[in-house]
């Protein structure tokens, strides 16, 4: 056990439920209030698409944490620095598969609501979430991880 008081990143919520509450939102808005975004010969297969390429970026990305030894839940320790497979791509890309899953998902739904909500998400996940995530990892693995931020971007 740590002798830190806070050996977590001190997340604002588990990010899983920021976008599913975001989307779950979204959808309801959609159903009391159409806003349709692409026909929908269009919409559902590049919505299909993109919930596909989520599964390509998060699979590897969780497959790499579980390698290293380290918790994906960001309210638990941390104990590794993963930096291969997508994590040498981006620093989040779970985050980032479901961003990309959130749009594929509203794509698929041909529903606007969810997709005008979702830049507050990405806010909400950069300010509340990421930052947090940077501000622990940095105080935790110091020199290390910020050379790691120099060579890999945040998001994409």
């Amino acid at each position: 056990m740590s002798d830190q008081p806070h050996d977590h990143a001190n997340v604002v919520a588990p990010p899983p439920l920021i976008y599913a509450g975001a989307l779950v939102a979204g959808l309801l808005l959609q159903r009391y209030r159409p806003l349709p975004v692409l026909p929908a010969r269009v919409g559902r297969p590049l919505g299909a698409l993109l919930i596909g390429l989520n599964f390509l970026i998060a699979i590897p990305a969780v497959l790499g944490m579980r390698r290293a030894r380290t918790s994906l839940n960001p309210a638990a320790p941390t104990t590794a620095i993963v930096t291969s497979g997508p994590f040498g791509y981006t620093r989040n890309p779970i985050y980032l598969s479901f961003a990309i899953l959130y749009a594929g998902i509203a794509l698929f739904r041909n529903a606007l609501w969810p997709l005008l909500l979702l830049p507050g998400v990405l806010t909400v996940m950069t300010k509340g979430v990421i930052e947090r995530e940077e501000r622990y990892l940095t105080r935790l693995f110091g020199e290390d991880y910020t050379r790691y931020c120099e060579r890999v971007r945040r998001w994409v």
